[in-house]
């Protein structure tokens, strides 16, 4: 009513100023011809003049519209306890709220234009699109995808995500933003302290769990000359839950030795179907380690233990390191290989290496990640080659997923490389038999020159 009342009082003036114009102009005798330009002049004036300031004031109103939103919107990103961000169709953040650096240690200027791979594992991110596609609505949003993103300094936070796709002008998805709260068993009712104990005792009795392998192959010949064991759970009760959350879960239990010692019973039997001339990477924590149950079961195993590679996967410092040597130098006595995984995520994992001398250093994603395009990360690669030779450690680069970092990775000298586009996890024995680099005399009757080896990695061949 306000700007009605406003509107009315600015004609009632308008009309004032055309009857003074004209009260002015008709006893000064002038004629119809002269006075009527004079008059139409000063109108066109005025109402050019009451435009500018209709214009003028309509803006001031916007201005101070996007003034409160964008103060309420700063007031939401900086008291919310949830992580707003945005990424782009690549995979890369355009966005990062504040609270990135609570939950994850990161600035928000240091995740813009990063892949979101820095803190989300591979396989972590294939599960939890597979359970975002779950969850989706009609709208192609979703919500309450619960998964384990990785920290700055390389511990895992589990995590809940919604969010919802970006579409552009055409009406394509180009991008998708939204929210992640941490998330752990005091805050949700799905995740109890008792229904997570069920879970994972049920877990360990029926050992519904099995193994994929992901090939490592050398930077110099392309083959396949490891293999990585990595869990996969096959729970009803709990479908989708990532291997982290298992993980996260049982340790929050006080059951993550068991269900670590269940995983390398499992992975040292699937073992079994690799070609006998690969090496069997498995992951133990250095708590894990400490176990006796580990040196029984790898005795038990089957398989030479030459073959066999120790990764320590724990990013938390270890307190006696006198205490987890003497219990890997029997095991590392019997041909036990020792690697130390994620190497430059974190502080402990340096430590790790420092302490422990290991025979493999495999470089974090988080080095590999654009390596080819940034500087500081090359340098640091190149680093890490010279002080692998320097204490004869051989260097596996992980999550290699793109020709570019293919190629920064070999031109550095690293001796191997993991990641999707050099394979991919798989439960499928058919798969590994692929693996199987043919005998040298096989080799010359049954290829023509030039004809890549089965199973070998060939350059723009995305496996």
């Amino acid at each position: 009513m306000a700007h009605v009342s406003s509107n009315a009082r600015w004609r009632v003036v308008f009309a004032c100023i055309v009857a003074g114009v004209a009260l002015v102009a008709l006893p000064m005798g002038l004629l119809p011809e002269k006075w009527v330009p004079a008059v139409v002049a000063v109108l066109t004036l005025l109402t050019a003049g009451t435009l500018v300031w209709a214009l003028v004031r309509r803006q001031n109103r916007a201005l101070s519209q996007v003034t409160t939103t964008s103060r309420l919107m700063e007031t939401v990103l900086r008291t919310s306890r949830e992580w707003l961000w945005s990424i782009g169709p690549d995979g890369r953040f355009t966005f990062s709220g504040p609270m990135s650096k609570e939950l994850l240690g990161y600035e928000p200027a240091e995740l813009l234009g990063k892949h979101l791979g820095q803190i989300i594992e591979p396989d972590d991110l294939a599960e939890a699109l597979r359970n975002r596609t779950g969850r989706e609505g009609l709208d192609s949003s979703w919500s309450g995808v619960i998964t384990v993103a990785r920290h700055r300094d390389g511990s895992r936070v589990l995590v809940e995500v919604s969010g919802r796709p970006l579409v552009d002008r055409r009406g394509q998805k180009c991008g998708f933003e939204g929210t992640t709260r941490a998330l752990d068993s005091q805050a949700s009712t799905a995740l109890t302290a008792g229904e997570a104990r069920a879970g994972v005792e049920a877990m360990l009795a029926s050992r519904t769990l099995l193994t994929a392998f992901q090939p490592i192959r050398s930077m110099t010949t392309g083959e396949v000359i490891g293999a990585e064991a990595l869990t996969r759970f096959l729970s009803a009760d709990s479908p989708g839950t990532s291997t982290e959350t298992w993980f996260a879960e049982a340790a929050s239990v006080g059951l993550g030795i068991d269900l670590e010692i269940v995983a390398l019973q499992s992975a040292l039997a699937a073992a079994a179907g690799l070609p006998e001339d690969l090496y069997v990477a498995v992951n133990l924590s250095p708590r894990a380690c400490l176990d006796g149950r580990v040196a029984d079961a790898l005795g038990r195993c089957g398989i030479p233990l030459g073959r066999v590679v120790l990764e320590l996967t724990e990013h938390h410092e270890v307190d006696d390191y006198g205490q987890l040597a003497a219990a890997l130098a029997p095991l590392q006595q019997a041909g036990v290989r020792l690697a130390i995984d994620d190497a430059g995520a974190g502080f402990a994992s340096m430590r790790h290496i420092v302490q422990l001398r290991p025979d493999m250093i495999k470089l974090d994603r988080e080095i590999i990640a654009g390596i080819n395009a940034d500087t500081a990360q090359r340098a640091l690669g190149a680093a890490m080659v010279g002080f692998a030779a320097q204490i004869g450690a051989s260097l596996v680069a992980e999550g290699i997923e793109t020709e570019a970092e293919l190629s920064t990775v070999k031109l550095l000298g690293m001796t191997a490389g993991q990641g999707f586009l050099l394979g991919r996890p798989t439960v499928n024995t058919e798969e590994w038999k692929l693996w199987r680099p043919p005998a040298a005399d096989n080799t010359k009757s049954s290829r023509s020159p030039g004809q890549p080896v089965p199973g070998q990695w060939v350059p723009g061949q995305q496996a």
